[in-house]
């Protein structure tokens, strides 16, 4: 049988290597992320590169100011439309991160809620008499920071989720507004 001191040094032991765990698979996520973004800021920019150096040739090669005004409107729409995109993915990789993030930490949270509890339970099988309220005190302690745990999880996921919302709203209107504009050249 193990004595308090024991058990405690044991726990926090436990409690430090999980500690570790959620802070390495954490950085591990946020790599892979920062990696995403990376790879979306670079294959814009060389994109953009490209598409500038083709525009910059249509705009050399105008005849007139007609022409060169009718090239610079033609260029409003897919830029808009391309910077639309660029957010969306954006988005789609914070709302990924998010969950990721949101999935180790609730595995992890659960764990070591899970060990704090089964030691609350051993300790309390060798407390001394009167220490009741004090137990109940941590369990529900323990009950509490899970709860806000949770609640903040879940305002996490409704603004990611609201912001996915705002994407699709403005995706969808991005057509109407098109044949408006159509519509208001006939």
């Amino acid at each position: 049988m193990f004595t308090i001191p024991e058990q405690f040094s044991a726990a926090s032991k436990a409690t430090l290597e999980s500690q570790l765990a959620l802070l390495n698979a954490l950085t591990n996520k946020t790599f892979e992320g920062v990696e995403k973004v990376l790879d979306l800021h670079l294959s814009a920019a060389k994109e953009s590169l490209e598409e500038s150096n083709a525009t910059t040739k249509q705009f050399l090669s105008a005849k007139d100011a007609q022409e060169w005004l009718s090239l610079v409107a033609a260029q409003t729409q897919p830029n808009a439309e391309k910077a639309l995109a660029y957010s969306r993915s954006l988005a789609s990789i914070a709302s990924g991160l998010q969950a990721e993030f949101s999935k180790v930490a609730e595995a992890q949270i659960a764990e070591t809620s899970r060990k704090v509890l089964e030691l609350v339970e051993e300790v309390t099988k060798n407390a001394p008499a009167g220490t009741e309220n004090a137990i109940a005190m941590v369990k529900s302690t323990i009950g509490n920071v899970n709860a806000g745990y949770e609640q903040l999880s879940k305002t996490t996921k409704q603004a990611v989720e609201a912001l996915e919302a705002n994407l699709n709203t403005v995706t969808q209107l991005q057509p109407v507004t098109k044949a408006a504009r159509a519509a208001g050249k006939k």
